[in-house]
């Protein structure tokens, strides 16, 4: 037994799980470069994706998937496989999970037999219509709304920056209504071919993403479309984000070693005033530092990801912390690595570039990290208690 399988719980299914995902992500490598440039799903990562049956993982057993729930440690340790070799890829997998997870949980029987299996296989593609231009990190701020009209919802509104908006079969969509104790937020799942429902293309962000706006017109739904009670969405999102936050992590620790095994393998190779790169102090500094950096978000994130395992919301302020260390590193390894590979790093689609690229936007997707710090600190001091000033 290593230190992974005493620690964490990772034996031979985990390394199973991380063989098989290494295995997509190599049979796939010749179109990752293209794949990761489009802002629309590329067909041959989704035939990919399919036939690995990796999607599985973000559906209960009992509705075609492979264990009896969700389990965050799994679907962490493929992201960090996936996100290694392929965003887009990465990106697809978890939004399978992302999108239908308050369906899992939330969702009557009727919407999970019929949903689930089809996320499970990928007939369908899922997705989370939360954020709108005004409800970013304060989503108590969205302005969509549903109301009841002859026995039949009506939703009104716009979203804005949603992830496989365009590309989903169903968006699980927060919106506001006039409940009897006030204004209040409620999920609903809308089918995205229903009347009223349009999208159009996000503006383009610095690391090319299935992204989009979407407007609800009007779009009148039966009651049966309400995910969980009226009034109690936050419940469901908090559920979802327990499970999926600390995957973020995961994939922010994949994307740290790619960029420095690229960085490292040009050290050692690069020769410059009679020796290679590795033999000048300064180089050898910021790989160390970078290897460090990775080393402990992994453990972390492993942490974390193990204790969501056994209780995810109890286990959230965990995952935000990893969420938040391994992005903030991420973002560090890749620029130390691209200082490490110079020119070389600077040219434009190659694997570091990329990798440059794709870091940033993780610090702020699923919780900012000063946001997340905020609840972190009041946790800290919650635990910490009242005591004597000094």
């Amino acid at each position: 037994m290593d230190f992974t399988e005493k620690w964490f719980g990772l034996g031979a299914a985990e390394r199973a799980l991380q063989e098989e995902a290494a295995a997509l992500t190599a049979s796939v490598a010749d179109i990752a470069a293209e794949a990761d440039a489009m802002s629309e799903i590329h067909p041959g990562m989704r035939e990919a994706l399919r036939a690995s049956g990796l999607a599985a993982l973000m559906v209960p057993a009992e509705f075609g998937g492979r264990g009896a729930q969700v389990d965050p440690l799994a679907v962490c340790l493929v992201r960090e496989v996936l996100m290694k070799g392929s965003s887009h890829l990465d990106s697809m997998f978890a939004l399978q999970g992302i999108g239908s997870y308050a369906i899992t949980v939330g969702g009557t029987d009727e919407q999970r037999r019929h949903w689930l299996p089809r996320v499970a296989s990928m007939e369908t593609l899922a997705g989370l219509a939360l954020t709108e231009d005004n409800a970013g990190s304060d989503l108590k701020n969205v302005s969509t709304t549903v109301t009841e009209k002859d026995g039949e919802l009506v939703v009104h509104g716009e979203k804005s920056f949603i992830s496989n908006a365009g590309a989903a079969d169903f968006l699980v969509t927060l919106v506001k209504e006039e409940l009897d104790g006030g204004p209040a937020l409620s999920l609903v799942l809308v089918p995205s071919d229903a009347p009223g429902v349009s999208t159009r293309p996000s503006p383009e962000l610095i690391a090319p993403h299935v992204l989009g706006d979407v407007s609800f017109d009007g779009v009148v739904l039966p009651p049966q479309a309400r995910l969980g009670v009226p009034g109690k969405a936050m419940s469901l999102v908090l559920s979802t984000l327990a499970v999926f936050r600390v995957s973020v992590a995961g994939a922010a620790v994949g994307l740290a070693t790619g960029a420095l095994e690229e960085a490292a393998r040009h050290a050692r190779t690069r020769e410059q005033f009679g020796r290679p790169l590795l033999k000048h102090g300064p180089v050898a500094q910021l790989l160390a530092d970078s290897w460090n950096d990775v080393e402990m978000a992994r453990l972390l994130t492993y942490q974390a990801a193990s204790a969501a395992r056994e209780d995810a919301r109890g286990a959230l302020n965990r995952s935000s912390m990893a969420k938040v260390a391994a992005t903030e590193a991420a973002s560090r390894v890749v620029d130390r690595c691209v200082q490490v590979m110079g020119r070389w790093g600077l040219v434009a689609n190659s694997p570091i570039e990329r990798y440059y690229r794709q870091a940033r936007p993780m610090r702020l997707y699923e919780g900012a990290s000063e946001v997340l710090k905020l609840g972190i600190a009041t946790t800290l001091c919650a635990e910490v208690g009242p005591g004597a000033a000094r």
